[in-house]
């Protein structure tokens, strides 16, 4: 899984860091090993991008906050987040049963082609993270148990049913 995550960093222009973060807010992986600078040469590395388990932090929470965003305008589904900043972007997007990808980009990235090549990363690895890799993952120490202290946040998701999904809820 980091290998994919890595390839994602690599071929999408601007990507500086991405990690897969568990519907309980945990971070299930990450772009970059453990004390990795995620910027450019010659670029400071600040902000969720800096760790994959801040980064994990930063999606649990803001999904949690458009999750409920949602609820109270009846809004249906959050299917994807961006937040633009004078210095990055940050983009959240649903995989499968409440599980995110996330991703800190560069200012300088074209929103359109990291969203796409995200809904691509979706659709080609989220029947990957069942529930049994995601144990195997924590088994295996590869999950870093401490991050994302938000906790779980409900249905941020996209519109692709879950055919795990035993909830009902068609995610």
């Amino acid at each position: 899984m980091r290998w994919l995550l890595g390839n994602l960093v690599e071929e999408v222009p601007g990507v500086r860091s991405v990690a897969v973060i568990s519907s309980d807010g945990l971070l299930l992986c990450s772009s970059e090993a453990d004390g990795d600078d995620p910027a450019a040469p010659g670029e400071r590395a600040t902000g969720p991008g800096t760790a994959g388990g801040d980064l994990a932090t930063v999606v649990s929470g803001l999904a949690s906050l458009t999750d409920g965003a949602a609820r109270l305008m009846s809004a249906g589904t959050v299917k994807q987040t961006v937040v633009a900043m004078d210095n990055g972007c940050l983009f959240v997007m649903a995989i499968s049963d409440g599980s995110l990808l996330g991703v800190h980009a560069s200012p300088e990235c074209d929103m359109s082609v990291v969203a796409y090549h995200m809904a691509l990363f979706v659709g080609r690895a989220g029947h990957v993270l069942t529930p049994e890799l995601r144990s195997e993952l924590s088994r295996s120490g590869r999950t870093d148990e401490t991050s994302g202290a938000y906790g779980a946040y409900g249905s941020a998701g996209n519109d692709q049913a879950d055919p795990n999904d035993r909830t009902g809820s068609g995610r």
